[in-house]
Order: C-alpha cells, then sequence, then structure tokens
C-alpha cells in the first residue's frame, strides 16, 4: 500500500485528495480543495461508534462491513471519475481503517492512490505547527471606515499580483454584525486556519503582505497571536471615502444582491436588534425601526454608519502603533490605484508582476 505523510502531500501539485469522512466530519473541518466521497453517512457512523461502545470492536467491523460491501462499486466509480494527473489521495480521520479498506478496495480495482498516513488530524497539526513561521516579518494594513470598500480594494491589488491575506472570505464572515450576509454561517477555526495556511503558501517568498484592520475575532474564527503582532507594528494605510460612496458601496455589497431572497428582511431584523442593544437615543433607535419596517436599507445604512459605525471605528486603531498614510478616494479603484503608488514609493513590489491596470 502506497503511503504519504503530510509533509509530501504539501509538496505535492495539483493532488487530487479524496475525504472519505462523513460529511458532518467533513464539514466540520476539510483540507481545502478535498472532494467528499464518504464511506458512511453520518447515521451510519453514528450506529457503528454505538456498536463499538456497548458490543466491541468485531461486531463494529462486521456493521461496517455490512454498510460498505453494497457500496463499493459506485465508490470506486465516483473516486475514478475524479482521476487526473495529479497523484490520487486518500484520507480519513486518522488514516485508520477506512482509508485503509478504501485504498485496498481501489488497488483491487486496478486504481492505485495514496493513503495519507495520520489522515485530517495530522494534516491539521502539521498547518498549525507551520502557520506561525510562514507570516511574513512586515505588514501593509488598511484601514478606513465601514463602506469605503477594503475588501474590494484588497482584491484589486491580489489581481495585480500583490501579497494579500484576505481574512474576512477566510473566515466566510464581512468581520460586522451583518458579516455572514450572503455567506451562509460564516467558517469556523479550522477552516478559517486552513485557509490562511493556504493563503501563506500562496504569498510564500514575500516579505511583507497586505491586510485589512480586523479584531483578532472574525465570525467564529481567531488570528494566531504572531498575525496579530506582524500587523499591529505594520504601516497602516488609512482610506478616506465621501460617505455618498460609502452608502453606495455598502447598498452593492449588502443589500442589491439579496433583498429579494426570502431570508433576507428577518436577517437584518436580527442584525437591528443587536444594534437596538447598544444604542441609547431613542430618536435614532426609532429611525431605525422605521427604516427597517419601510425596507427602507439604504438609509438605515445612513443611520448606521453615523451613529453607530463611525463613532467605534477609532477606537479600534489605537492597537497600531505603526505609522499611519491617509489616503483619500472616490472610490475603490481610486484608493487602490493610490495605494499601489504608495507602495512603489515604500518599495513594496509585487510578488508577480502583472500587465493588468486596475479596473
Amino acid at each position: 500500500m502506497k503511503e504519504i505523510a503530510v509533509e509530501e502531500l504539501l509538496n505535492l501539485k495539483d493532488p487530487v485528495i479524496i475525504d472519505i469522512r462523513s460529511p458532518i466530519e467533513f464539514a466540520d473541518g476539510a483540507i481545502p480543495g478535498a472532494i467528499n466521497i464518504p464511506l458512511f453517512t453520518n447515521e451510519e457512523r453514528q450506529v457503528i461508534g454505538t456498536i463499538y461502545k456497548q458490543e466491541g470492536q468485531a461486531q463494529a467491523k462486521w456493521k461496517a462491513m455490512e454498510f460498505v460491501s453494497p457500496k463499493i462499486p459506485i465508490l470506486l466509480q465516483t473516486i475514478k471519475s475524479y482521476q487526473t494527473d495529479g497523484e490520487l489521495v486518500v484520507h480519513c480521520w486518522r488514516g485508520g481503517m477506512r482509508s485503509k479498506a478504501v485504498v485496498t478496495f481501489l488497488e483491487f480495482a486496478g486504481i492505485y492512490a495514496w493513503r495519507l498516513v495520520g489522515g485530517y488530524k495530522a494534516y491539521r497539526h502539521r498547518i498549525l505547527e507551520q502557520i506561525p513561521s510562514m507570516i511574513p516579518d512586515k505588514s501593509v494594513v488598511i484601514h478606513g471606515m465601514t463602506g469605503v470598500g477594503k475588501t474590494e480594494v484588497l482584491k484589486i491589488l491580489m489581481k495585480k499580483g500583490y501579497p494579500v491575506l484576505d481574512l474576512e472570505e477566510m473566515a466566510g464572515h464581512r468581520g460586522s454584525i451583518f458579516g455572514t450576509i450572503g455567506l451562509g454561517e460564516g467558517h469556523n477555526q479550522k477552516t478559517f486556519d486552513a485557509l490562511l495556511f493556504k493563503g501563506l503558501t500562496e504569498i510564500a517568498g514575500s516579505d511583507y503582505f497586505l491586510v485589512e484592520a480586523e479584531s483578532k475575532r472574525i465570525g467564529k474564527a481567531v488570528q494566531p497571536e504572531k498575525l496579530m503582532d506582524v500587523k499591529f507594528k505594520g504601516i497602516n494605510i488609512y482610506i478616506h471615502s465621501p460617505i455618498e460612496q460609502r452608502v453606495k458601496q455598502l447598498v452593492s455589497e449588502y443589500v442589491l444582491p439579496y433583498e429579494q431572497e426570502s431570508w433576507y428582511n428577518e436577517k437584518i431584523s436580527l442584525g437591528i436588534e443587536r444594534v437596538l442593544k447598544r444604542v441609547k437615543d431613542t430618536d435614532i433607535r426609532k429611525r431605525l425601526i422605521e427604516t427597517l419596517q419601510e425596507k427602507n436599507y439604504q438609509d438605515m445604512i445612513l443611520i448606521l454608519l453615523e451613529h453607530y459605525y463611525d463613532p467605534r471605528y477609532d477606537h479600534a486603531r489605537q492597537d497600531y502603533i505603526g505609522e499611519f498614510i491617509d489616503i483619500f478616494a472616490e472610490n475603490p479603484i481610486d484608493a487602490a490605484e493610490q495605494i499601489v503608488d504608495k507602495l512603489k514609493e515604500l518599495s513594496f513590489l509585487p510578488l508577480i508582476e502583472t500587465n493588468s491596470h486596475v479596473s
């Protein structure tokens, strides 16, 4: 049986990673890009676990074989359909019986795959060990009031070949009370860590990175201490934009794509409920409730910016000890162009030179 260690897997070019754990295990945390082809359903896994505890290993193995036997042809066919030129790697939770069985079945069928030694558990242990040493020593941190389009600016800079860590995307959360709108429930810590490792791998070789100013917790995920330290000591670029542009940006990001969805108003209502607990001014509270009832999201955003987000923002910037550079921009494209000029002045070059212009 061919076996591969995590270190070797991480050095493979475009492997096809088959995760045979149950859907619930896969949803809890997976190797980015892995394909979930479960050996057992969530219910079957639970039944096997119960038998193992109550009747012992032999009975649990027998039950597992009863579940698996009818599925073997379709299981092998499904894995075969994902075969490419890349190495095929199969894993389970600890690299135990499940992956050994599947790799053996594949060998009988003439399909040669690697079994990941230690499984997902070994992968997670390895990336947590590696992440601190992969973080570049310098950072350029993008600041600005809610709605200046910091994330959009980072995406433009990433397209231009600059080393960017988009932490909000990794967390599946935009870092505010309304942060999961249109993004599902946000990523858990395991998923965030895996995506951070992937992001750091992609900027390997750079001595700096660009990142948005975020509090340590983004949704359900917490950033590593080393990353926060490097950010706090970084060079800070503060984007200033007119409030009308900020409202327009937030409407295009949070309202227009989703307002027709059945879940939208309820999700906004839950967010406003949380805001109302922190707003003392009765007039502002009344106006927010009115905009919610009228579904007047544009006016709601303006009130939230002026009376909720903006007053809280300057407090957060006190943690950053590096110098601040102010940029006055009409929109994210304008901001990105100005940041590119500043980066050139500071001798921060793109990781990959591209011919693309900011667009």
